[in-house]
């Protein structure tokens, strides 16, 4: 999709947001709306709405969890579609309404020290979620993404089987702007590095964007040939999908694997098309969060909601109350005991009639 393209649609969803806010709470637009905000609000800013989850997943629980916490509080939505102007423009705002909670999912992690800094003079507290940002923030609730990285590399490893020793694989990692990239990176080669013959191939992805991630992997095969290589990992499902279009439109079948158990990625895990994703239970990451965001609102204590201290990546803000959840490894034998048990997705949206005999033959009904 080109970028004109992606402005207008995402233009189109902003105003079907605002509608569908209107009974609990203003969708954040940039402009002061004269509430002044302050005790019963709080700002909730999502990086981008390329990865399903955010839309469908992260902000309706928030919101609903706010709301079961806080009734008479308001949240003040935005989703920056992978801009980092846009986003700081989102964030500034909500501090000049006199917002003093916000939960930031940053684009670029490294852009928004100065934002917070700013705001922090003017007793806003961010509460970074998913995202590690730089800055002095409040706290900090997302996973232990480098653990996540093993386990997409360890179960590449097992998709391999006996060949994996001698196989090559090819690297599609998730954007450099994200923080949480580079540990799914690192954490994916502490496996493949010594459990594969060779990664041949790598590349980071600007804004985890399926359709260049279709083009890498083109290029890869090019470059490879057809049988230069025996596995692909993805950092993501969405990635995964462009990925399998390239390895389909060439004709070459291995294992891939991805992360998210996005509902597409989900229907190529059952179709045999993708080998496996990563679950990350997204409720009670995004459940602690509101819930912490209350409490900063209130101005009560959060500490048994955080266990774990973390630092920025740079280091330069140290000792950062910290959530940090685990993850697991869905292939198709599991679906139904992970994804369809804690409903995330009812088997009937999994098994449309495309993948009903995929889903028979795995045996969910």
């Amino acid at each position: 999709m080109k970028a004109t393209t992606r402005r207008i649609v995402i233009g189109t969803a902003a105003v079907s947001m605002a509608v569908s806010l209107a009974a609990c709470g203003k969708a954040g637009d940039g402009k002061d709306s004269g509430s002044g905000g302050d005790s019963k609000t709080i700002g909730l800013l999502l990086p981008e709405n390329k990865t399903t989850r955010y839309e469908t997943f992260d902000r309706p629980i928030m919101e609903a969890k706010i709301k079961a916490l806080c009734a008479d509080c308001e949240v003040k939505y935005n989703n920056a579609a992978q801009d980092t102007e846009t986003q700081k423009k989102q964030f500034d705002a909500l501090v000049t309404q006199g917002v003093k909670v916000i939960i930031l999912d940053s684009v670029d992690f490294k852009a928004t020290k100065s934002w917070i800094q700013q705001a922090e003079k003017k007793g806003v507290k961010v509460v970074a979620y998913d995202r590690l940002a730089e800055g002095p923030i409040s706290a900090y609730v997302s996973y232990d993404n480098e653990k996540i990285g093993r386990l997409q590399g360890e179960a590449l490893v097992k998709a391999l089987g006996d060949k994996a020793k001698n196989s090559n694989v090819v690297m599609i990692n998730g954007s450099p702007t994200d923080p949480n990239a580079p540990f799914f990176k690192k954490g994916a080669h502490s496996v493949l590095d010594t459990q594969v013959k060779k990664v041949v191939y790598e590349q980071d992805i600007p804004d985890w964007s399926p359709d260049e991630a279709n083009k890498k992997m083109g290029a890869a095969i090019d470059s490879l040939g057809k049988n230069g290589f025996q596995a692909v990992y993805s950092a993501n499902d969405g990635m995964a999908g462009g990925i399998i279009t390239a390895l389909k439109k060439q004709g070459v079948k291995v294992p891939v694997g991805g992360q998210d158990s996005e509902l597409a990625g989900l229907q190529r895990i059952l179709q045999g098309d993708q080998s496996f994703s990563i679950y990350k239970q997204i409720k009670p990451e995004a459940e602690t969060t509101a819930e912490i965001a209350v409490k900063l609102l209130k101005g009560e204590k959060f500490d048994s909601l955080t266990p774990t201290k973390v630092d920025s990546l740079s280091g330069e803000f140290k000792g950062i109350p910290s959530r940090l959840y685990d993850a697991s490894v869905v292939t198709k034998e599991n679906i139904a005991s992970t994804i369809i048990a804690d409903k995330v997705y009812k088997a009937e949206e999994i098994c449309t009639a495309e993948y009903k005999a995929a889903c028979d033959a795995a045996g969910i009904k």
